[in-house]
């Protein structure tokens, strides 16, 4: 058998095509960020925190300590909630791109 799942769990994933140069949380579950690329916006997270995986997230103290990992590039908060960041910039270039039409 070649790696094990041992060995794969650490395997580093494939890198993020965008990275993430700024972040802070805003009221009403918004992060505000910036890409590398010049891309900034507001993310409106507040659909997501209704789910159970990031129902954590509701404590508005806790969504407040939101983080750049600074190995994988992941937004993150404690307690191993991730968002990838590639994600966060297609909703920031979608929503640039209908506000030129």
């Amino acid at each position: 058998m070649g790696l094990s799942l041992r060995n794969r769990r650490y395997r580093s994933r494939r890198p993020s095509m965008h990275t993430v140069t700024d972040l802070r949380a805003e009221g009403n579950y918004t992060l505000w960020l910036r890409f590398d690329d010049g891309l900034e916006g507001h993310v409106y997270l507040g659909d997501l925190v209704a789910t159970r995986t990031f129902r954590a997230l509701s404590d508005q103290e806790r969504f407040f300590r939101v983080a750049i990992d600074p190995v994988s590039n992941v937004v993150t908060w404690e307690g191993g909630i991730n968002l990838d960041p590639d994600v966060l910039y297609r909703d920031l270039a979608s929503k640039a791109v209908a506000a030129l039409h």
